[in-house]
């Protein structure tokens, strides 16, 4: 058995380890890394460059069909699946240098392809390595929850895991799930040429603000989406080619195909955390507000942490724990500035409060500041009319914001900044958007929040009255 010693052992090599891992080693730390599967972790290889590089396939293909309001003959737009297929590997294959093990290794980074499993409070044994570190960061992440509905078990699915390997392009595509990637698929695939059907327990994008949520829905519908909601699936049954999806209000579903997107869950069973003292919980590790777990000396980050789970979480999570492994500096994970996003057509996307928690929170002190895209010039030329912003403003500043249409998950930045930073919408007013860009939006909205304070204001008429009579 091989035996080693370093400052900080990672235990995954996907968004949020390769992040702590490089600035941990650059700044002068000992560190190893370890991963038992691919490096770059879901995000990579099965999320979010995948899932959008597939998107960008179904957004080509409804181009074609809709560029007649342009002035320029629609076209068939018909999609070779395999080679849409092929043009999400080659998007994975570009981006995979940048998180590679050779990469990594350039740091001086000891990078060890084996799972590990804790047997102590501070070793870790992956493979024959039996690793002793004085810090321990855990960032797993997380995989597909797969539901123990009844048939399922016996009855062929794809999950985000195997979906961007499927070759045979799905007649009827069922997708079990109705959040961010269910609809985020539904809409591609629609779009290249398959019909499609989301089956969910609930509300679709239950998460996000209901009145922009609708508009998302009804514009999957208005492309030929069918959008089941409040259909718990009780049973599933069936082989490629003719699959069942049976509801618990007896509501029947069938397809070609079927894609579980219900959720995820922490990846935390190869780990053996008693043998370390870290306790669990039901989505994952329990961590106080520094990303420490019960083993002050062991750190969670990403998704395993038990909170929100997006890649940009994780590599945020990484600058906080960098701060405290290398420099001591008590430092604190918070989420109230943490935005998402979901790359439908139109996008929707989120900072902060929604409407709805805004006022539960603030009561009648809160604004609701909305402008529409139909009044953006830049929206106009472009036919992408479909959106809204809403910001929720407390005395003076932002708390919350959500968009609905084009480029929203682009235009959420500005909160994003602005929230960190404690901004007041004085500041969003004062900046000077380019004309004609989508980021007027975000200033038209900060414009909506004090036109009533000018314009309607009968303390402003009088002074100006008062100045336009007796200042020279």
């Amino acid at each position: 058995m091989n035996r080693i010693k370093t400052d900080l052992l990672i235990i995954g090599a996907g968004s949020g380890g390769l992040s702590v891992a490089a600035g941990a080693a650059q700044m002068g730390a000992k560190v190893v890394l370890l991963e038992g599967h691919k490096m770059g972790g879901d995000c990579l290889n099965y999320g979010c460059i995948p899932s959008k590089a597939l998107i960008a396939t179904g957004k080509a293909a409804y181009s074609q069909r809709h560029s007649a309001q342009f002035g320029v003959t629609d076209a068939a737009g018909e999609v070779d699946y395999a080679a849409a297929k092929d043009h999400v590997a080659d998007v994975i294959a570009q981006i995979a240098p940048v998180d590679s093990q050779e990469r990594f290794e350039g740091f001086g980074i000891n990078v060890i392809r084996e799972y590990g499993r804790f047997i102590s409070e501070d070793e870790v044994q992956a493979g024959d390595t039996i690793i002793k570190a004085r810090r321990i960061v855990i960032a797993t992440g997380s995989s597909p929850l797969v539901p123990p509905i009844p048939g399922l078990d016996n009855t062929p699915y794809e999950t985000n895991e195997t979906l961007f390997d499927l070759r045979e392009k799905p007649d009827h595509l069922l997708i079990i799930g109705g959040g961010p990637i269910g609809m985020e698929m539904a809409q591609a695939h629609i779009r290249m040429g398959c019909k499609v059907t989301v089956i969910e327990g609930d509300k679709a994008l239950a998460k996000d603000d209901p009145e922009l949520a609708e508009i998302v829905l009804q514009s999957l519908r208005d492309e030929g989406v069918e959008i089941a909601e409040g259909a718990l699936a009780a049973n599933v049954r069936g082989e490629v080619g003719a699959i069942e999806v049976e509801a618990k209000d007896g509501r029947l579903f069938k397809g070609s195909h079927l894609l579980v997107a219900v959720g995820r869950k922490a990846n935390i069973d190869k780990l053996d955390l008693g043998k370390a003292g870290v306790e669990p919980i039901k989505n994952g590790i329990k961590v106080d507000d520094a990303l420490r777990t019960t083993n002050r000396k062991i750190y969670a980050i990403g998704d395993v942490a038990g909170g929100m789970q997006f890649t940009h979480v994780a590599g945020y999570h990484a600058g906080v724990v960098i701060r405290s492994l290398m420099f001591a500096i008590p430092s604190k994970a918070k989420t109230s500035h943490i935005p998402w996003a979901t790359y439908t057509e139109p996008e929707l996307s989120q900072v902060g409060l929604t409407e709805a928690q805004a006022k539960d929170q603030h009561g009648d002190k809160v604004e609701v500041v909305r402008f529409h895209y139909n009044h953006n010039d830049r929206a106009i030329a472009e036919r992408k009319t479909k959106g809204l912003i809403k910001v929720m403003v407390v005395k003076g500043r932002p708390v919350g914001v959500s968009i609905v249409g084009y480029q929203a998950g682009e235009l959420i930045n500005l909160w994003a900044l602005a929230l960190a930073n404690n901004m007041k919408m004085s500041q969003i007013a004062g900046m000077v958007a380019p004309y004609p860009t989508i980021g007027e939006v975000n200033k038209r909205a900060a414009g909506a929040y004090f036109s009533p304070r000018l314009f309607e204001s009968d303390l402003v008429k009088t002074v100006v009255r008062f100045v336009q009579r007796f200042i020279p």
